[in-house]
């Protein structure tokens, strides 16, 4: 959506391609461009008579997105990953238009490994992603693009609109759009601890599903509601909490990582431990190395470590500072645009059909 937005924005005509039960069949026409949606679906591992059902409806899809690129005679065609690229990337090969693909996470995807070999180029996230594409003509890294809304966000007003208060440490809580279960058990567990820190503001946002229980819970065991402890179920404008935090405490998808980094906020990272190929931990690594956050898996989310990491960055404004440093030299805040610059540098670069 937001290279798809940047590109709209400097005149380009742009489609967006996606599945029907995805936000973005939501998302993108609020955001006033075309959608069209191609169905796709990946196979489970343990049944491997589902292969073929997921390989039938991609072939269907193919010709739909084939149908499409004749349609619109697109100068490029750029894939996410996700399965929903496969028959897009195969339509957009075999009618021989340029295909760029980006990589969000450390560890590639299947679309995009199966259509790397085919693509102009390849962007990634992390520097250590460029040997996984060798087979590709071009490696190059954007970054994650974020969203303008995060990266013009400011500290005061993100407080204000919160109704924080303007001094004390924020810590944000959060596990993706729905929430994380594990996590809200997590703080419910800790949340006396935590009003235990002076000055400490908490902004925990639990998932639109388990809000009412989280708040309950957690008012129980302060034995009652607390001011500096607020559950939300969801944050329109996630650029408003970031700004406004200190310390984030969240899981280590690509999107939440390229916004945590891009503002530059110290991190306590917990994968998501059913991720595919265990991406998320490899992502939260690579932040973990750079200094600009502290790993906790989430096996040990019952023990003390996560009031460890947690701790040690609320009390130790140097810390803090100096992972915020870290955390912002990894961020690149520049990544749409570098990743617009790659993809119109292939507008003139048609190839024979296959």
């Amino acid at each position: 959506m937001t290279v798809a937005g940047h590109l709209a924005a400097e005149g380009h005509d742009v489609a967006f391609v996606g599945t029907s039960s995805g936000l973005e069949a939501q998302l993108v026409p609020a955001a006033g461009i075309p959608f069209h949606a191609v169905e796709a679906r990946g196979f489970d591992r343990s049944r491997p008579l589902s292969l073929f059902s997921s390989a039938a409806i991609i072939g269907a899809s193919t010709v739909r997105a084939r149908a499409l690129i004749r349609r619109y005679a697109p100068d490029v065609v750029v894939g996410f990953g996700g399965y929903v690229s496969l028959p897009v990337g195969f339509a957009a090969v075999t009618c021989a238009v340029p295909l760029v693909l980006h990589e969000q996470n450390s560890v590639p995807g299947l679309a995009n490994r199966v259509l790397a070999r085919w693509a102009r180029a390849v962007a990634v996230t992390y520097e250590g992603s460029l040997d996984r594409f060798v087979r590709s003509r071009e490696t190059v890294v954007t970054g994650n693009p974020v969203r303008d809304s995060v990266l013009t966000a400011d500290r005061e007003r993100g407080r204000d609109r919160l109704g924080l208060r303007t001094g004390g440490v924020v810590l944000l809580v959060f596990g993706g759009s729905r929430g994380a279960s594990h996590i809200n058990d997590t703080f419910v567990r800790i949340a006396p601890w935590l009003m235990q820190q002076p000055s400490l503001q908490v902004l925990h946002v639990a998932g639109r599903i388990e809000t009412a229980s989280v708040a309950d819970r957690i008012a129980a065991t302060l034995g009652g509601d607390e001011p500096r402890y607020r559950v939300l179920g969801y944050i329109d404008e996630m650029g408003d909490a970031l700004a406004a935090s200190d310390v984030v405490v969240a899981r280590a998808g690509a999107t939440s990582i390229a916004e945590i980094t891009a503002l530059g906020r110290p991190a306590v990272l917990i994968p998501y431990p059913f991720a595919t190929d265990d991406h998320q931990t490899l992502n939260a690594r690579a932040v973990e190395v750079a200094g600009g956050a502290v790993v906790v898996l989430d096996s040990a989310l019952d023990t003390e470590a996560v009031m460890e990491a947690i701790g040690r960055l609320v009390r130790d404004e140097g810390e803090r500072r100096r992972m915020a440093a870290a955390s912002a030299a990894l961020g690149r805040p520049d990544a749409a645009d570098r990743l617009v610059r790659l993809v119109l540098s292939f507008g003139n670069a048609r190839e024979e059909p296959r």
